[in-house]
């Protein structure tokens, strides 16, 4: 992942929500997140209310990392594919250009084969929007570094005792 970090503005993650949210319905997938790769959730959709997001997040980018090692091991740079497939649910995981996972967690109602095709869509339109994204934080004026201290400055005034 690169290290330079970036912000999504609120018309970004609400883009972001509205491509996944017509991928679950497309795919008849249960729900989807969208995780960086240091393991932070950027968002989800779907029926998310019974998992630890938090936790499946953190997990998510973990499996990536060891499988990037796996991948080298064999030859590869990186598989940017994962499933896992469970007795009533599975999990299809992807890469979304250099920074982002998406996982897709979907049951018996639907194929792996419609999951892929919308996931890798969906993948597509992501990177894009991220990409834009990348591009407008690089174009956004720095903070003046006085400006920076002057406002901590002041917080810390506020809640002093």
């Amino acid at each position: 992942m690169s290290s330079q970090s970036f912000v999504l503005m609120e018309e970004q993650i609400d883009q972001i929500n509205a491509i996944i949210l017509r991928m679950i319905k497309k795919a008849e997938a249960k729900c989807a997140l969208l995780v960086d790769k240091d393991g932070h959730l950027i968002t989800r959709q779907g029926f998310t209310q019974s998992l630890d997001t938090t936790a499946l997040s953190a997990l998510l980018a973990g499996s990536f990392a060891s499988t990037k090692e796996i991948a080298r091991l064999v030859g590869e740079p990186e598989f940017s594919v994962l499933f896992h497939q469970g007795h009533k649910d599975h999990i299809h995981i992807s890469l979304v250009g250099e920074r982002c996972i998406l996982a897709i967690v979907f049951d018996d109602r639907t194929t792996i084969g419609m999951v892929r095709l919308y996931a890798k869509e969906t993948s597509d339109k992501l990177k894009e929007l991220l990409t834009r994204a990348q591009a407008d934080n690089n174009n956004a004026p720095e903070l003046d570094p006085q400006f920076a201290e002057s406002a901590g400055s002041k917080i810390d005034d506020v809640f002093k005792d």
